[in-house]
């Protein structure tokens, strides 16, 4: 079995950010026995390939709203701002604290296509760990992203994504902590634009639960690809600052809020239950975002938890 000690974006996150007032950009998390902490383990170092498993019927446009993205996390600093090159640069706090002077730099790596469903319809997460293992596993982070018509154990109904790690069959990321030194991590997130829009790709549709406010417009024009934008940035955030399961997080380690989770709901300043907060509209679209990509992209992604200030930090 794999091992488990990972974040997960959860439906119960989410209705925490609609229903209670917990966190808001700017603030400090005032929970005084859930304080944000480092737990001595490794955070992911050095150059590391995201690799990219498509399981499912994906157009081209749809791979694009991802793939650009990912190339976008190590896009040059002097492209507009606010980036998501920025967005990821903030992590750098958390190696800072621990002065390490090795933070990690993404980049797109490889991508495999898998449209006949090699394994089904209906996954567990078993199988999930099968696809994440069948691209390389040498300093990389293996992303599966499962198609709307696919129906993965506890999507919707738990989570929206997860990552975690796994024993290597080849030489993995380099790490100080031999405990970790044959696994390799990956991410999976699903696309809920048929099953679980609410639950999922908030604010770009209605929620399910708590406060209602009118959908935002999604700023590729795909609400479900929008929405596994946000989720694979909240993941990604998680696995570089919390890989194994003993890096910074807050709360138990079996149920772990991490750099995104730890501010649920939050994407710019004003934020609070069932308002995302005050974000950047395009002119031309009326779509919401608050941070710019590679080819011209928007995207909306989460506010991260800044460790030096212990409050959640937004790009607008």
């Amino acid at each position: 079995m794999a091992s488990k000690i990972f974040s997960q974006i959860t439906m119960q996150l989410l209705m925490l950010a609609l229903v209670f007032n917990v966190v808001f950009a700017g603030r400090v998390l005032l929970q005084e026995n859930m304080l944000f902490q480092y737990h001595k383990g490794p955070l992911l170092t050095g150059k590391v390939s995201i690799n990219l498993i498509w399981y499912g019927q994906f157009k081209p446009s749809q791979r694009a709203v991802i793939s650009d993205f990912i190339t976008s996390l190590s896009s040059p600093q002097s492209q507009v701002q606010p980036s998501v090159a920025a967005w990821i640069k903030s992590t750098d706090k958390y190696y800072s604290l621990i002065k390490s002077k090795n933070p990690v730099e993404l980049a797109l790596g490889t991508q495999i296509l898998d449209e006949k469903y090699s394994l089904g319809k209906p996954l567990k997460m078993q199988q999930i760990e099968q696809l994440a293992a069948k691209n390389g596993q040498v300093n990389a982070i293996n992303v599966v992203l499962t198609s709307s018509d696919v129906a993965v154990e506890g999507f919707c109904s738990s989570k929206c994504g997860t990552h975690g790690s796994l024993p290597s069959e080849q030489t993995t990321i380099v790490q100080k902590n031999k405990s970790n030194a044959q696994k390799f991590t990956y991410i999976w997130v699903g696309n809920s634009e048929t099953q679980c829009p609410g639950q999922c790709a908030w604010p770009f549709h209605q929620p399910l639960y708590g406060p209602q406010s009118p959908p935002l417009v999604a700023p590729n024009n795909d609400v479900g690809m929008d929405g596994m934008v946000i989720n694979l940035a909240s993941l990604l955030a998680g696995t570089v600052t919390n890989p194994f399961g003993n890096g910074y997080y807050q709360g138990p380690a079996t149920a772990p809020l991490e750099a995104a989770s730890a501010c649920p709901g939050i994407y710019a300043k004003g934020a609070y239950p069932g308002y995302a907060g005050n974000l950047l509209v395009d002119s031309a679209t009326g779509a919401s975002y608050n941070c710019n990509g590679v080819n011209g992209r928007k995207y909306l992604l989460p506010a991260l938890f800044d460790p030096t200030s212990n409050s959640c930090s937004t790009l607008v």
